[in-house]
């Protein structure tokens, strides 16, 4: 013969259905917590991986032109006909990333840190140039 469970044995009490919301929430929390470490490195992986893009392409428009955009001129130089426009100038980028804070990155030229070049940073996480968080060329000289 069955015994017939009482509705109140039935199903979980609200105190049980909130201990494992907590729980839930509490490794969820742990969870991002752990993986802020891994999402620095990615924005330095990027910051570099954009700086040598960009690089790259400066170095191509010097072969191509003869020199490197002015301060002035900007990066914008590499996606749109400067003035004055080189004889052999040609679009080198679609389009300049963003660095990994949506600001655009920095150039100087010539640079503070390679006299002889330019210098091309990201200000980092405060968006003021000139400060500890910057990130640029001349890091990994």
């Amino acid at each position: 013969m069955r015994c017939k469970r009482s509705l109140r044995a039935a199903g979980f009490t609200l105190l049980e259905i909130m201990l494992v919301v907590m729980i839930i929430a509490l490794l969820a929390g742990a969870a991002i917590y752990s993986m802020t470490p891994s999402q620095t490195v990615a924005e330095d992986v990027r910051i570099e991986t954009d700086i040598q893009t960009i690089g790259i392409s400066l170095m191509n428009y010097q072969a191509m032109c003869g020199s490197l955009p002015t301060t002035e001129q900007g990066l914008k130089a590499l996606t749109t006909a400067p003035q004055p426009k080189p004889q052999k100038w040609r679009k080198f980028m679609k389009k300049i990333p963003l660095d990994p804070f949506q600001k655009e990155y920095h150039y100087v030229q010539p640079g503070v840190h390679n006299p002889d070049e330019y210098d091309l940073f990201t200000a980092g996480k405060d968006h003021a140039a000139g400060t500890a968080d910057d990130v640029g060329n001349w890091d990994k000289q």
